[in-house]
């Protein structure tokens, strides 16, 4: 699309900025939405504006947006599972999202009930 290529070193730089877990989105243009895009997409890459239109439409049942919980997010087809495959590779490969790693603080979590104590 327009910044795809951009995943895996995005996913670089952040695990070597200290980030421990990532997660992604299918661009989502509710109806509201997708007229801007589309204009917006026009005027800063007229070249590849179809294309763009095209793969989102494909990830999106034919549509511009699909609101279905579970597709919304991810997308469906071809291209949305090559996104998803890049991704895991990506973040396997930098061995994040591993929640066994993460050393939580909980020593300032006050339980129900006392937190007028803390006035």
């Amino acid at each position: 699309m327009i910044n795809d290529s951009e995943i895996e070193n995005l996913l670089d730089e952040a695990h070597a900025a200290g980030a421990q877990s990532a997660a992604y989105m299918m661009l989502r243009l509710p109806l509201e939405v997708a007229p801007l895009f589309e204009e917006w997409l026009a005027a800063h890459y007229p070249q590849r504006a179809a294309h763009v239109l095209s793969l989102i439409r494909q990830s999106r049942g034919g549509e511009l947006y699909d609101s279905r919980f579970g597709a919304r997010m991810r997308g469906e087809g071809v291209f949305a599972d090559l996104l998803a495959q890049r991704f895991a590779k990506a973040i396997k490969r930098l061995g994040m999202n591993h929640r066994e790693g993460y050393n939580l603080d909980c020593t300032a979590f006050c339980p129900p009930g006392r937190q007028m104590s803390l006035i």
